[in-house]
């Protein structure tokens, strides 16, 4: 089988090239894509606990802490106690983090009405359950 023949070929150069245009993105705005990830899973108006932004993200919690850290230095979030478990911290947007998070939703907002410009009701249905069914596979592998 020729890669181009196979479904992992087509989805990771389709993700490649999304990952590129965020990018891209992102450097204007001065911040990368993987921020703009963490920022769009932190909730505006209540933080959220900074043990459940990797699992939001579906990555281990060891792999988010450097960013983290990283953003917080930069000024994009901080960290306050959890007010209902003193135990834990939760994750708040800073002015300029709100300002980033809306700055990825608009860009990602942006590709998927590209998208449904070019690709049809129909089309966008059977893509949404061909992608179910992938993960169905991969689940059972």
């Amino acid at each position: 089988m020729k890669p181009e023949e196979t479904v992992d070929f087509h989805i990771k150069s389709a993700w490649h090239a999304i990952s590129r245009m965020y990018n891209q993105k992102a450097v204007e705005e001065g911040f990368t894509t993987s921020i703009g990830f963490v920022l769009i899973n932190i909730n505006s108006h209540e933080g959220t606990p900074a043990t459940k932004i990797a699992p939001l993200m579906g990555l281990e919690s060891r792999s988010i802490t450097r960013m983290l850290k990283s953003m917080e230095e930069r000024g994009l979030i901080c960290r306050r106690p959890d007010p209902d478990d003193k135990r834990s911290v939760r994750i708040f947007l800073s002015p300029e983090g709100k300002r980033k998070k809306e700055k990825s939703i608009e860009t990602i907002q942006a590709f998927n009405h590209a998208i449904r410009d070019v690709v049809t009701k129909r089309e966008m249905e059977i893509f949404f359950r061909v992608f179910e069914k992938i993960n169905q596979v991969i689940e059972h592998q």
